[in-house]
C-alpha cells in the first residue's frame, strides 16, 4: 500500500492489527489532556528540530523524557504540608517537621536531599502556598490515580514529565498506561503536516521559555531537571500523509494566533486535539473498511424540550461506535484479496507461503508454532482465528476510545436520555468557535465549516442527506439549528442583526495589525 511506512517489529504483542491500522498506539485511558502532555514532552526533547520530519524507514523519532521525581512528589505525595503550614509552630520547626515526614516517604530517586528548598523559599508558608497553587492548577489532582501519574499544568519546560509507576522499593517503570504513546503519534502527525515546522517554531518560543514566571516557580520546587536513564524510540504511525494531520496542525496554529495567554489557549488546544484525534480514529476505520464517505456526527443541541434529533444523534453515535471493529475484521480478511495470496497457490508449498504472508503482515503466527490456536491450521482457518483474537483484544481498550474521548471533550452525553448520543457541551462549542472563526462568520457559514472540518451535522443544510433519506424532517433539523444559535447567543459568541442574519464572533481575535 503506497503512502504507508514499513512497520518495525513491535515487541510484547501477540500480533499487530490495531497497530497496523491506527499506529502504535491509541489507548482509551490516555485522554486528550494526557495526549497533549506526552506530545509536549516529546517536543521538549527535540527543540533543536521542533516538528521537523525525522529520517528513517518507519518515520519514528527519539526523545529523552524528563521524570521530575522531586516535583511530582512535592505536589502529589505530600499530604501533610497543609497541617504543618496551618500550625502555630515557628518557621524553623515547620521546616524540621516537614523534612522529617518527607524523608519517610522518599523514593530514593533523587529526592533524598531536599535542603535546596530552604534557599528557594524565604519561609515555609510561601513554600506551602506554592504547592497549593500548582496543585490546584494540575490535572486530576483530586482523582484516585497513583501520585506518580498525576500531572502539573504545562507552565513551561520544567513542568513536563512522563507517566511513571514507582513501587514500594523505589523501582520506576513507564508502564504505558496513561502515556500509552498516543502523544507520540500526535507528534508524528504534526511532523508530517505541511505546516508542521511553522507550528514547531511557534510552540518552541511560547511554551518552552525557561524564564517564564510560572516555569520559574515550578523550577524552584523541582531544582535541576531529572531525566530517564536512556533515550526512547517513538511509536509507529502508518501513514506518510493524511489530510487530518494537516487539519490538526492548522487548528493549533489558529488557536495560537488568538489574543489570549498561552495557558488559556491550552484548554482549547487539548479539546480541539481530542476532537481531531477522534476523527482520525473514525476516518481511518472507515477507509480500512472500504468506506470513503466522510465521518458524520449528528449532534443534538440539548434544549428544554425533547427533540426528535435526539434519537438520530444516538443512532449516529452507535454507528460510529461500531466502525473500528468493522475495520479490524476487514483489515485481517483483506489479505485473502491480495495478489500474493492468490499467487501462493501456484507455489510448491502454498500453505507455507500464505503463512509467511500472514507473518509479514500481522507478526503472527509465531515462527516457533507453539501457539495452540495456530498450530496445524490451514491459512484460511488462521485468518478466521486471527479475526476472532484481534476483535477480542480490540475490545479491551481500542474499541473504548470513541466513548472515552468523545465524553472527555464534551461531545457526547447521556443527559436527559437513557443512551449516549452526540450532544456537544459549551466548552467544546467555544473551542470550535475559537478555532475556526476569524473575527466573525455568518452563522450558516459556521455550520457549513463545522460540518466540512469535523463532520458535525446540526442544521437542515448540513443534514440534507438525512432529510433525503427520510430519516428526519427538515423542520426538526432547523429547530436544532435554532437551538445552537440560542446557545451561542447565551455564550456571547453570536450577534443577531435580524431574524435571518446572525454572525458568530470570536472574542479572542487580534484587532488591528500585530
Amino acid at each position: 500500500m503506497s503512502g504507508i511506512y514499513k512497520r518495525p517489529e513491535i515487541r510484547n504483542v501477540d500480533f499487530c492489527v490495531d497497530e497496523n491500522i491506527w499506529g502504535h498506539r491509541l489507548h482509551d485511558e490516555q485522554l486528550p489532556h494526557l495526549t497533549v502532555l506526552e506530545f509536549l514532552g516529546a517536543l521538549g526533547s527535540n527543540l533543536d528540530k521542533p516538528l521537523r520530519p525525522h529520517e528513517g524507514l518507519d518515520g519514528a523519532f527519539k526523545f529523552w523524557p524528563q521524570r521530575q521525581i522531586r516535583l511530582r512528589g512535592l505536589l502529589f505525595n505530600n499530604p501533610y504540608i497543609e497541617s504543618i503550614s496551618d500550625s502555630a509552630l515557628p518557621d524553623e520547626e515547620k521546616w524540621r517537621q516537614w523534612f522529617e515526614k518527607f524523608d519517610q516517604g522518599k523514593t530514593g530517586n533523587g529526592d533524598d536531599d531536599m535542603v535546596y528548598l530552604r534557599q528557594s523559599f524565604s519561609n515555609f508558608d510561601d513554600f506551602a502556598k506554592t504547592i497549593e497553587f500548582l496543585r490546584a492548577s494540575s490535572f486530576e489532582s483530586r482523582s484516585n490515580k497513583r501520585w506518580s501519574s498525576k500531572f502539573v499544568f504545562p507552565f513551561g519546560p520544567d513542568a513536563l514529565y512522563e507517566d511513571l509507576q514507582i513501587d514500594a522499593k523505589g523501582n520506576m517503570s513507564n508502564d504505558r498506561r496513561f502515556f500509552a504513546r498516543t502523544g507520540e503519534l500526535l507528534y508524528l502527525m504534526l511532523t508530517r503536516a505541511k505546516r508542521g515546522t511553522e507550528l514547531g517554531d511557534i510552540l518552541s518560543k511560547r511554551l518552552f521559555d525557561h524564564d517564564a514566571p510560572l516555569n520559574r516557580l515550578v523550577k524552584a520546587l523541582q531544582g535541576a531537571p531529572q531525566y530517564a536513564g536512556d533515550a526512547r524510540q517513538s511509536g509507529y504511525l502508518p501513514e506518510v500523509s493524511n489530510a487530518r494531520f494537516d487539519l490538526i496542525c492548522e487548528d493549533w496554529l489558529s488557536v495560537l494566533d488568538r489574543d489570549m495567554p498561552i495557558y488559556d489557549a491550552m484548554e482549547h488546544l487539548i479539546t480541539i486535539s481530542g476532537l481531531n484525534m477522534l476523527l482520525y480514529f473514525l476516518e481511518r476505520a472507515k477507509r480500512v473498511s472500504g468506506d470513503d464517505e466522510p465521518v458524520e456526527i449528528v449532534c443534538e443541541i440539548v434544549s428544554k424540550e425533547r427533540t426528535k434529533v435526539r434519537a438520530l444523534s444516538g443512532d449516529s453515535y452507535q454507528y460510529n461506535q461500531g466502525l473500528p471493529a468493522k475495520a479490524v475484521r476487514a483489515y485481517v480478511e483483506s489479505i485473502r484479496q491480495e495478489d500474493a495470496w492468490a499467487d501462493a497457490m501456484s507455489s510448491d508449498f502454498p500453505d507455507a507461503e500464505r503463512v509467511k504472508l500472514m507473518r509479514e503482515r500481522f507478526q503472527w503466527p509465531a515462527v516457533d508454532g507453539d501457539d495452540e490456536d495456530s498450530s496445524g491450521k490451514s491459512p484460511d482457518a488462521l485468518v478466521d482465528k486471527l479475526v476472532e483474537r484481534a476483535l477480542a483484544r480490540h475490545d479491551q481498550h481500542v474499541s473504548k476510545i470513541h466513548a472515552a474521548w468523545s465524553r472527555a471533550i464534551g461531545l457526547s452525553s447521556r443527559r436527559l436520555s437513557r443512551r449516549t448520543r452526540y450532544a456537544p457541551n459549551d466548552r467544546l462549542l467555544k473551542s470550535i468557535v475559537v478555532t475556526i472563526v476569524d473575527d466573525s462568520m455568518q452563522f450558516d457559514e459556521f455550520l457549513a465549516k463545522a460540518k466540512q472540518r469535523y463532520g458535525l451535522v446540526i442544521g437542515d443544510a448540513e443534514g440534507g442527506r438525512l432529510i433525503n433519506a427520510k430519516q428526519v424532517d427538515q423542520e426538526e433539523l432547523s429547530e436544532n439549528r435554532d437551538n445552537l444559535e440560542a446557545r451561542l447567543v447565551g455564550l456571547g459568541l453570536v450577534r443577531r442583526l435580524s431574524d435571518s442574519c446572525s454572525f458568530v464572533e470570536n472574542p479572542f481575535v487580534f484587532k488591528g495589525s500585530v
